[in-house]
């Protein structure tokens, strides 16, 4: 007869861990498995059944319920060492690699390739691949920064991220900024429509019929637009598109109009305006900081979903797409919600100076 086997023993906290894993979609394989051995071995079902249930073996399944008894859940994630086939790049030469990566250019170019570092340590470029993976290394992309000059940064960048986290009472936050010299662009020739296994294309070439400006303002806590197109980007525009906000606005609100440094915003006659209507507050962003400024975001979603593809055969096909665009995001808002704080933005920003002054 059968020695009969004792239910596996763990504590209702490692159960309902247990559990989760079981039911969690983002569980290794291995684990999952590990898991299910756990479980039913807690409930007392046999080596044998459970490797039946299970699609494996006995020796398995005694396996990880000794690892649990002596180590604990944390056994289940880890394979003991040895296991799998051993390495055959030492680790100096992943060290060599990646250093060579980030500390310096291959002869008459900007950086390495797979291939160019593959040929330099006489490895295959498949090699490099995984070691740049492993390490988080892309040396073919390349963002672009900027880190502000403004001698006024902090007291700036304070200001406007104050209001994003901490908006007055009765008022609204708009962020504000003009979109300069949008072209009308109509193709040479129409482009072929999506279809299984072919992506749709566009001619790379076009024909230019004219621009316009588009001034927005993004209510930051209803994500909603106020739009208007203007042949140009002067004062007088600008003025204009105020006195658009101060008519489309509720009257009993302040507005705070969060906009760059661009010097129709400052100009004399704007100051003259703005002082006749005293429930208008312009807050200014550090310079070259367009990214503190919510608008930009969405002018990126514009452009990505409506002009990069359009084809406008004139100014007006041009303007009214863009009106268009606003309606059906304003029928449907969803407000860019900002997080990190001033003090955060200020660490980092210390973090990259101190960087570029090792650089120099």
């Amino acid at each position: 007869m059968a020695t009969r086997v004792a239910a596996l023993a763990i504590s209702e906290s490692d159960r309902t861990t247990v559990e989760g894993w079981v039911r969690a979609r983002t569980t290794p394989r291995r684990v999952h498995l590990r898991a299910r051995i756990v479980l039913l071995a807690t409930q007392g079902v046999p080596p044998s059944q459970i490797a039946q249930r299970l699609g494996t073996t006995r020796p398995t399944v005694n396996l990880w319920r000794k690892r649990v008894q002596t180590g604990g859940l944390a056994a289940l994630e880890h394979d003991a060492p040895g296991r799998g086939r051993r390495p055959t790049i030492l680790p100096a030469t992943v060290q060599a690699i990646v250093h060579t990566t980030t500390q310096t250019t291959p002869e008459g170019a900007t950086h390495w390739s797979t291939r160019t570092m593959a040929d330099a340590f006489g490895v295959s470029n498949a090699t490099v691949a995984r070691i740049w993976q492993a390490h988080g290394l892309q040396p073919h992309r390349v963002r672009p920064f900027k880190v502000s000059r403004d001698k006024r940064f902090a007291e700036k960048l304070t200001d406007v991220v104050g209001l994003y986290l901490n908006p007055p009472e009765k008022a609204l936050v708009l962020c504000v900024d003009e979109k300069s010299q949008i072209q009308a662009l109509d193709r040479s020739q129409p482009g072929l429509p999506i279809k299984k296994g072919r992506c749709g294309t566009m001619t790379h070439d076009y024909k230019r019929n004219g621009t316009t400006t588009l001034f927005a303002a993004v209510n930051v806590l209803e994500g909603t637009v106020i739009g208007s197109c203007h042949p140009r980007h002067r004062n007088g525009e600008f003025r204009a598109f105020l006195q658009q906000l101060d008519r489309t606005t509720p009257a009993g609100l302040d507005l705070h109009l969060i906009v760059d440094n661009y010097g129709t915003h400052k100009h004399p006659k704007v100051q003259q305006w703005l002082a006749k209507h005293p429930r208008f507050h312009l807050h200014f962003t550090p310079t070259s900081s367009s990214w503190l400024n919510l608008v930009e975001r969405w002018f990126r979603e514009l452009t990505t979903k409506r002009m990069r593809r359009g084809v406008f055969k004139s100014v007006a096909d041009l303007i009214a797409a863009i009106e268009e665009y606003i309606a059906v995001h304003n029928a449907h808002p969803k407000p860019f919600v900002w997080t990190k704080s001033a003090e955060a933005i200020l660490k980092k920003v210390g973090r990259c100076k101190a960087i570029l002054e090792t650089v120099h």
